[in-house]
């Protein structure tokens, strides 16, 4: 692996922007405040921000690559890997690929749910962003209880959320337009639809004791849990009870507050940020950030969205650029225990963006260094000349 040399740039060394170099050698950042040494990789990093990759525990715009309209299906692999690419160049270089495994058929069915497990198992040497599998359970998805805690047990989930969007389909089966968009997603005829939800609520008794049983399945194999779109503090306690210790987009300030109390991690989509509010009409995640009740911004369903976020949120003064990149950086990397990565500093993982911020809101990435390796540059001239190597230095490698 090519060692890379960082010369100048605003890092953000803690709390703080600096003006500093940075070594890169193997994965990891060799040094700080570094000459070039030996480095055969430099890039120039002057008048441009140098900060730690993005960390992005629950991004779901992959089905788009997967289903761009409804009913016209890509190949996973295919997929997958135009993903990856999409997150990369916009900064993410950790990326948790949210997948729902739902009691509906098609796009979000527990059979698509465990090939795309499979598939980031196959591909995931191959991919540029360190790549994991966040299980979103729909708790109403009873009959995949017993395989989804064996994936648990055997280590194949890396977060594992719990979702209950039941209400939400109930109520939505008499508006023709959310009505079509559920039934198209799923493939089914619409009398079949309606027979096929007729039949999972009428099993809601037994969703209690399956959400209890799977929350202890991930304690034993120590899995990081999340609730999703917790209503109220009781619902909130109930999970954390449980051990999930992520609030997943908690959809009042009152069940945040009741979050944070307990210092639960509380994740907002960073979309809401960057629109000026939630497309549901719920919480406004930068009024939950200006009041302490935000710890993580994830990409939610559009890639772009925590890099640009973290700049909307410095521009309205909301929070500095130091506490909004820990928002998309820092933040995620310890709500799901990655103590690797997240910050700039010596003996970390080598994840590194170079941003030209000149554009206000507008942030242009130029280079994204991943697990140390340059995986994606803009401004080829930037890349300094590569270092002399004395030829016996040569000879001996």
């Amino acid at each position: 692996m090519t060692d890379i040399f960082l010369e100048g740039g605003r890092a953000l060394i803690g709390a703080e922007l600096v003006e500093t170099s940075i070594s890169v050698s193997g994965m990891d950042i060799a040094q700080v405040d570094a000459s070039r040494g030996r480095a055969r990789l430099a890039i120039d990093a002057r008048n441009l921000l140098v900060l730690p990759g993005i960390v992005d525990l629950h991004g779901d715009a992959f089905e788009r690559q997967m289903m761009p309209r409804a009913g016209v299906d890509f190949p996973i692999d295919v997929a997958l890997a135009d993903s990856d690419r999409q997150a990369i160049s916009n900064g993410i270089t950790t990326v948790f690929h949210a997948t729902t495994c739902s009691w509906e058929p098609g796009l979000r069915s527990t059979t698509n749910a465990r090939g795309l497990m499979e598939a980031i198992e196959r591909q995931r040497p191959q991919f540029a962003a360190d790549t994991r599998f966040h299980l979103r359970h729909e708790t109403y998805n009873l009959d995949a209880e017993q395989e989804m805690s064996q994936w648990l047990t055997e280590g194949r989930v890396d977060l594992f959320a719990f979702n209950d969007h039941m209400d939400g389909v109930v109520a939505d089966i008499s508006n023709p337009r959310k009505r079509n968009r559920m039934v198209e997603r799923t493939g089914l005829s619409s009398e079949d639809f309606d027979r096929l939800v007729e039949r999972v609520v009428s099993r809601a008794a037994d969703v209690p004791a399956s959400v209890s049983r799977l929350a202890a399945a991930a304690r034993a194999a120590e899995v990081r849990m999340l609730s999703h779109d917790d209503a109220t503090p009781a619902m909130r306690g109930e999970y954390r009870a449980m051990g999930a210790l992520i609030a997943e987009f908690p959809i009042n300030e009152e069940t945040a507050q009741a979050a944070a109390s307990h210092g639960d991690a509380i994740v907002y989509g960073a979309p809401n940020v960057v629109r000026g509010g939630s497309h549901t009409g719920w919480t406004r995640a930068s009024d939950m950030i200006a009041k302490g009740l935000c710890s993580v911004l994830a990409s939610d369903y559009y890639y772009p969205a925590q890099l640009l976020a973290a700049f909307r949120l410095a521009a309205d003064g909301v929070v500095p650029l130091t506490k909004a990149w820990d928002l998309v950086s820092g933040g995620p990397a310890r709500a799901t225990g990655l103590t690797d990565r997240g910050v700039l500093a010596e003996g970390y993982r080598a994840d590194i963006l170079l941003v030209d911020d000149t554009v206000k809101l507008r942030p242009r990435l130029i280079a994204v260094i991943s697990g140390g390796k340059l995986v994606h540059l803009t401004d080829a001239a930037r890349l300094l000349a590569a270092a002399a190597t004395p030829r016996e230095a040569v000879v001996a490698a």
